[in-house]
């Protein structure tokens, strides 16, 4: 197969045997004249043309510039496809065994396969982000290796695993942007030198310095393989606890926190990504207040907390308190853990609460319950943290056995998890389960085109099953025990704004909310039907499975109880002209049987993450949130300013595109609260507000969420037009 470099970047092979000798590190080369070519065209979406006009043009023309003046110069390329793959493999490139699992005439035409949707990037943005944090480079970084197609198909190789019809369907899905895996999965596929496909991690830390120790070592060997890593501390004792009967010697939470901090600044993934983390405590833990502050922005530099994010774990009884102004007690873990023979974070505080408030044998503390809520808004304005987790809401809606207590960096995953013990030396006295989780989006636009969206989602549930049988995470036994055991996934979703505006139909208006329930509605029962497919495959079901509402049925009830249709002509009319089948009652019945037959093989399917990069490489706006500009202003390294156009954006729909923060914190609500019902785990929900809200309106809003059902509260953020977006100016020849 003998391949070219197309000017334009729509198509592209490798063709020199060896890159031209580059300083070590040393970045792809180019002019300074040159880079202002490209990044001065993008600069001028920030400016109307003379008739008022978003310059679309430019950015397009952007990059084709980027193109002819960076990527294709700095583009090893290679004789033939051969050539190329053998080099890669014998250099230490790519992993010789995803390649090796397929017949060569297979790999080849797989290759022509994905160059031949002849691919555009729609944006400089989308371009930038892809050579710049996923393509496959020399070891010194001065050389590309890969174009886009080159990694599509390393994915779809890596993920097929010797499955050709799979690697095939993973192609057309990724290469028509109908599903993107998450950026680890993306970023890693297939390279020699690279860290795990998972995206996050979730990890319980004990009351003993054992599992303090270990969790801190685990946080360092997932962070450096390029996860990102939560850790549950609603367990530890409080600061002034007694330590073998000793009174006043805990030191409490803070100081853990500062130790993970250190270790996530330190360990990351090869230099490609910054080690992440975040940590969650429950609001009735006696150091709340002490968590809470660490935030502040004029905290001492002993306890101030920078990178690490910070989440906090609400029940029901918490807003209850709240509402009749009465004070909330804190409990002791340490106390708590004797008196019910469990830790804190296992018990439901609601069901427990006033029977360990009348209880004298577990110490507690109380304060205001309304200002708490008012402290977590002050700090949310301050920060956009603590995130929060409605704990009562998650676990109601949670389908399998268990309790859970926790979330993750981006607080989508909500899965059970089981302590570990350990000996003296840090190993492994009992193995718990700690969570990982596999993500990859579907882009509802793209979706929607789909030929066939129950087979796309098939494609993207069994993509996301062989990141989780794939994975060994040998370093830390108890997440590798926990995905051994759940086979756990994340199939999430973006573009809806970019969708709905396309079609003409505002976010948050009452056929917004609608498009959303029936497409969550629709997703869900594919999702369900894809996992007992493979079940019935392997003649395996997750572990637990048998005690699951999945099991005894009455996860369908909702579903098989009622009859589920669109409540809006429109919304009807556009699953009618895609030609998607919306599911029948019927259908769930007959689902219904075979999933108790058989089983599901995922114990979790659905989660939506933020998307942050591979939303500018899809072209598709973030996740299910609206966007907070029409043309959005990114700050990329040396390049400085970028600007991204809100994909779908033209000069016809520019009024559906009214920002996340003029569209206000209520629809949104709405909208994930519309979704929420259909998808088993979390959804990262981020709230906007104008710069003139209060606490109060902070206030109101957490209220509504909880009782809309929402699970959890991502970051809030407040309007700053230098950061969020931008005012388009008007064309500098029209106003001189």
């Amino acid at each position: 197969m003998d391949t070219t470099v197309i000017g334009d970047g729509t198509a592209g092979g490798m063709s020199a045997v060896a890159a031209p000798a580059a300083t070590a590190q040393a970045g792809p080369r180019e002019s300074v004249g040159a880079r202002k070519d490209y990044h001065a065209l993008n600069a001028m979406l920030n400016m109307y043309d003379c008739d008022g006009r978003i310059q679309f043009g430019k950015d397009r023309e952007a990059v084709r510039q980027y193109f002819l003046q960076h990527v294709n110069p700095n583009t090893v390329v290679f004789p033939t496809l051969k050539e190329k793959i053998d080099h890669l493999i014998e250099n230490d490139y790519y992993e010789e065994a995803p390649i090796r699992h397929y017949a060569w005439p297979f790999v080849e035409d797989l290759y022509r396969r994905a160059y031949a949707y002849k691919h555009r990037f729609r944006t400089f943005l989308g371009a930038f982000k892809y050579y710049t944090s996923y393509t496959l480079k020399t070891f010194d970084g001065s050389r590309y290796l890969e174009r886009y197609e080159d990694r599509v198909v390393a994915t779809a190789l890596y993920l097929g695993a010797g499955d050709e019809a799979l690697a095939a369907r993973l192609v057309d899905d990724m290469m028509t942007g109908r599903f993107q895996p998450a950026t680890p999965t993306f970023l890693n596929a297939g390279k020699a030198q690279r860290g795990e496909l998972v995206s996050c991690f979730l990890l319980r830390v004990e009351d003993n310095m054992e599992s303090i120790g270990r969790g801190i070592n685990s946080a360092l060997q997932l962070s450096k393989r390029g996860g990102g890593v939560a850790l549950l501390l609603t367990n530890l004792r409080e600061r002034g606890a007694p330590i073998k009967k000793i009174e006043n010697q805990a030191s409490g939470v803070v100081p853990v926190m500062k130790l993970l901090e250190d270790s996530f600044s330190y360990a990351n993934q090869l230099g490609a990504r910054q080690g992440a983390g975040a940590v969650y405590l429950h609001a009735h833990h006696p150091d709340i207040m002490r968590f809470l502050d660490t935030k502040r922005e004029n905290a001492d530099e002993k306890i101030r907390i920078k990178t690490l994010s910070l989440g906090v774990v609400v029940p029901d009884i918490t807003f209850e308190l709240a509402k009749r102004n009465e004070d909330m007690h804190l409990f002791s873990p340490y106390d708590v853990e004797r008196e019910y023979g469990k830790p804190l974070a296992d018990l439901s505080v609601s069901e427990h609460y006033d029977d360990m408030v009348a209880n004298p044998r577990i110490r507690k503390t109380a304060l205001s319950a309304r200002e708490f809520f008012k402290t977590v808004a002050e700090l949310q304005f301050e920060s956009g943290y603590p995130y929060l987790l409605f704990e009562d809401t998650v676990n109601r809606a949670n389908p399998v056995p268990g309790w859970i207590n926790m979330s993750n960096l981006c607080s989508e995953i909500l899965q059970v998890n089981t302590p570990s013990t350990y000996d003296a030396a840090l190993g492994y006295e009992t193995v718990g389960r700690d969570v990982s989780c596999n993500l990859g989006s579907l882009n509802i636009a793209a979706a929607m085109a789909s030929p066939d969206l129950g087979a796309t989602v098939e494609t993207a549930v069994r993509a996301l099953t062989s990141v989780s049988d794939q994975s060994d995470i040998g370093a830390v036994p108890s997440v590798a025990r926990g995905n051994d055991l759940s086979h756990a996934i994340g199939l999430g979703q973006m573009n809806l704004h970019g969708y709905l505006a396309s079609q003409r139909i505002h976010y948050g208006s009452e056929e917004g909310v609608d498009f959303t329930d029936m497409y969550f509605y629709t997703v869900a029962y594919h999702a369900l039907r894809a996992s007992n497919r493979i079940a019935t495959e392997r003649g395996t079901a997750f572990d637990g499975f048998a005690g699951s509402a999945y099991a005894d049925g009455s996860y369908f009830d909702k579903y098989t109880d009622r009859t589920w249709e669109p409540a809006t002509a429109r919304v009807r009319d556009l699953f009618a002209e895609a030609g998607i089948h919306l599911p029948t009652r019927d259908d769930w019945r007959e689902l219904k049987r075979s999933v108790q037959a058989h089983g599901i093989y995922n114990q979790y399917l659905q989660a939506v993450p933020p998307t942050g990069s591979i939303s500018y490489i899809n072209d598709a706006t973030a996740s299910i949130h609206p966007v907070a500009a029409k043309v959005e202003i990114r700050k990329e390294g040396k390049l400085g300013r970028v600007y991204y156009p809100a994909p779908h954006l033209d000069d016809d729909n520019a009024e559906y595109f009214q920002d996340a923060y003029e569209i206000g914190a209520e629809k949104i609500i709405d909208t994930y609260a519309a979704a929420t019902q259909h998808v088993d785990q979390g959804l990262s929900c981020t709230l906007f507000f104008r710069d003139t809200a209060t606490t109060r309106d902070l206030n109101r809003a957490q209220i509504h969420a909880w009782r809309k059902g929402i699970k959890t509260l991502y970051y809030i953020r407040l309007r700053q037009e230098a950061l969020e977006g931008t005012e388009i100016e008007n064309c500098l020849s029209c106003t001189l």
